[in-house]
C-alpha cells in the first residue's frame, strides 16, 4: 500500500497538509508519493481528481482503496491512515 498526495504548487491547503505530514512523519509507516497535478496530468487523471489536496490510498496493483480531499490536521490523518 501508498498514499498518492495530489498536490499543487499555488494550492494553499496544500502547503498546509506537506507540513502536517513532515510533522507526523515519524507516525506514519505507509508511504507518502508525493504528485504535482501540473506536472503528472496523466495520474491526476486517472484518479479523476478534481480538487486538491488529494490523498488517495492505494493497494499494491494501485487499486483505490479510499481517498480525502481537502485539509487534515494530523489526527485526522493518522486516523484516515488506519
Amino acid at each position: 500500500m501508498k498514499v498518492f498526495k495530489f498536490y499543487a504548487e499555488w494550492c494553499g491547503p496544500c502547503k498546509g497538509l506537506s507540513m502536517v505530514v513532515k510533522g507526523a512523519a515519524d507516525k506514519i509507516t505507509i508511504p507518502i508519493e508525493d504528485v504535482n497535478i501540473d506536472e503528472n496530468i496523466m495520474l491526476s487523471q486517472e484518479f479523476k481528481i478534481r480538487s486538491v489536496p488529494t490523498m488517495v490510498l492505494v493497494d499494491a496493483q494501485e487499486n483505490e482503496i479510499k481517498r480525502h480531499v481537502g485539509l487534515m490536521n494530523e489526527a485526522q490523518l493518522l486516523e484516515w491512515l488506519k
